[in-house]
């Protein structure tokens, strides 16, 4: 029998890094409500009291940035000054200019629209929740959504926008067995004794999360650090694409090292990984494997991928062969294929910049409109 221990981590919407990322995809989201074929490159840094919108746009849209930046600010709940960053006071500057001609015209300018860049893309799925994820960035997730929810409800008072989780699943022969760590940091109001912040964190946000997983053995740790009073952009800078490992599989699948917010989908770090997670999903829902693994690479300008790469780790039905054969007949490869297939070109980003883009309800990559088409295969 061997038992091994794996750990993904969270952060809550407050997190600098993610208050730049949900910056980011509103812009996106607000030029392709007006102009599906904008082509954004936007990314935020902030730090006390100020925001930095910056990179390449080329829209006939209207962007009124310093309106998006602060609405998504006080949507998070940086609304008092005591924070050291708060929506209606700090300063926002932006430096933006249009995308290059040799990049659109690479991309843009022949027959198929290219892939906005070279690199690699990877989807990955599992039967280890119901929404094909990892279990520990799926409980990592599902722990730093119910820290703010807490917050944002009032549930438990003097807690602030800033938070991070982190969950330890133990593994017996390859299959989740427990939780054996949990990790909660929470930023708070100096007023609440760190005592009375880990028996409410335990009752209103360990517990209903974890109930179950959990045993008299599971290590909780709740702001070890012993306490969480300085935070958001005063205690940290904040910068878009700074928690890619969050945003998709917590380290459980590669990851390709290209980040998703503020990138309109002719960016293949975006779609292309949209893609390789919807076909990886469709494919363990299938049935055709236990787990699967897809890498997708691309060259700046050419729509057809370099290379396509199936992994089952043993758990597949198929050859990996036969797989690919089926990936390249049934799933959309070339950007622009991907973009139409999975409507991509619709302002739907903003609600995935926070708390993971994958295992998400309402959107089209998480889609299993092929599963029947795929179990074909496995009778003929």
């Amino acid at each position: 029998m061997t038992r091994t221990l794996f750990t993904s981590e969270s952060v809550t919407e407050g997190h600098p890094d993610k208050i730049c990322d949900q910056i980011s995809d509103a812009i996106l989201d607000e030029v392709l409500r007006n102009d599906p074929m904008g082509r954004v490159a936007v990314e935020c840094a902030v730090k006390t009291g100020i925001t930095f919108i910056f990179g390449e746009l080329t829209t006939d849209a209207y962007v009124d940035f310093q309106k998006i930046a602060r609405d998504v600010i006080r949507g998070i709940g940086y609304t008092r000054a005591e924070y050291g960053f708060d929506a209606d006071s700090c300063g926002i500057l932006s430096s933006i200019s249009e995308q290059s001609k040799e990049i659109s015209t690479a991309v843009h300018g022949r027959e198929e629209v290219g892939a906005g860049d070279q690199g690699m893309m990877f989807g990955y799925a599992c039967r280890e929740t119901p929404e094909f994820m990892p279990l520990p960035i799926t409980l990592a997730h599902q722990l730093a959504k119910k820290l703010a929810d807490a917050r944002k409800s009032n549930e438990i008072p003097h807690l602030r926008p800033d938070g991070k989780t982190q969950v330890t699943v133990e593994y017996e022969n390859g299959n989740p067995k427990r939780i054996h760590t949990i990790v909660i940091s929470a930023q708070h109001d100096p007023e609440i004794s760190q005592d009375e912040l880990k028996r409410s964190l335990m009752e209103k946000v360990v517990t209903p999360v974890c109930s179950g997983l959990f045993d008299e053995h599971t290590i909780v740790h709740c702001n070890p650090s012993g306490s969480f009073i300085t935070g958001g952009p005063k205690g940290d800078s904040g910068l878009t694409g700074r928690k890619i490992i969050v945003d998709t599989y917590g380290g459980y699948a590669p990851h390709g090292g290209g980040c998703f917010s503020g990138k309109d989908p002719s960016k293949v770090d975006r779609s292309g990984a949209y893609a390789a997670r919807y076909i990886a999903k469709n494919i363990v829902a299938s049935g055709l494997a236990e787990k699967c693994q897809i890498e997708i690479s691309y060259a700046i300008g050419i729509a057809e991928p370099v290379s396509i790469l199936v992994e089952t780790f043993g758990t597949g039905k198929l050859p990996a062969d036969d797989l690919e054969i089926l990936i390249r007949k049934l799933f959309p490869l070339k950007p622009g294929d991907i973009i139409t297939r999975l409507g991509l070109r619709k302002p739907i980003y903003a609600q995935v910049a926070a708390y993971g883009h994958f295992g998400r309800e309402g959107v089209p990559w998480e889609n299993l409109d092929l599963v029947d088409e795929l179990r074909k295969s496995l009778s003929s």
